[in-house]
């Protein structure tokens, strides 16, 4: 295979804030073409050509300078390539929630235009990097990124930034309802659903459905079997629901998701 991939790895040390993995310069078509069922957040600057990622059944265009956010649990891949060629770091940690929060990246904002002058960073620093340091190269050049991106927050939105963070610390609670959110913050349910699709493009209960299900996902990836109580712990008060809503969001039941990991551990 004809590539000039560069692919780093680290050792990191894990914590419950903040970790990397790796650091990849990806340009094979034919990698790019792989469905892949992503086990930590991904973060993509696109450095050469143009193309879609598929997100789920979403369709998402991508060009040069475009940074791009995916998340873990989800199922991405890459088609109508012309030229195309990307970077990446994979992350994880509690303080990757806190990070997307602040700068509202969820489903219908996970990309950010006009990033070139990140390329050319990137690319130094992923060929630089040693074994011994790649994982601090990494977390600096991602956290640079990110601090790139104050100038997308959601200006003059600040309801917004209040709902995801809202969202966010109560989901796991199966009484939890854009209802229940509404009334915490005094506003009518109806004009919550309706703020936060017009300014996100995604509606609210996919959202927190979302929410749901990837935290699901973290679940079982960590070693609990019990479909019962990870529907409970993630937010469905009815187990048969949530296997249903499993199913439709990731392609599989949860037990089938269990006996998967099972079988590739």
């Amino acid at each position: 295979m004809n590539s000039k991939n560069i692919c780093k790895f680290s050792n990191p040390i894990v914590s419950e804030s903040f970790w990397v993995t790796q650091f990849i310069l990806e340009t094979s078509e034919e990698i790019m073409n792989r469905v892949l069922d992503l086990k930590e957040n991904r973060c993509y600057l696109i450095s050469k050509g143009s193309g879609s990622f598929f997100i789920g059944q979403k369709e998402l265009q991508f060009q040069a300078g475009d940074l791009i956010f995916a998340f873990k649990g989800e199922n991405i891949f890459a088609d109508k390539i012309n030229g195309g060629e990307y970077m990446y770091i994979d992350f994880d940690g509690t303080r990757s929630s806190e990070l997307f929060r602040r700068f509202g990246i969820i489903d219908g904002n996970r990309k950010f235009s006009g990033f070139d002058g990140l390329i050319p960073f990137w690319h130094e620093s992923l060929s630089r990097a040693s074994q011994e340091n790649i994982d601090l190269s990494a977390e600096s050049i991602l956290l640079y990124s990110f601090s790139r991106l104050s100038a997308n927050e959601p200006k003059g939105n600040p309801l917004i930034s209040r709902i995801i963070e809202l969202s966010e610390e109560s989901f796991k609670e199966t009484d939890f309802s854009v209802s229940a959110l509404a009334e915490s913050l005094g506003y009518n349910a109806k004009y919550i659903s309706h703020i936060f699709k017009e300014k996100t493009g995604v509606a609210y209960s996919e959202y927190l459905r979302d929410l749901r299900i990837k935290y699901a996902i973290s679940l079982f990836d960590y070693g609990l079997g019990s479909v019962k109580n990870v529907a409970v712990l993630s937010g469905f008060s009815d187990p048969l629901y949530f296997s249903t809503v499993f199913k439709k969001c990731v392609g599989v039941t949860p037990k089938e998701y269990v006996k998967g990991r099972g079988n590739n551990t």
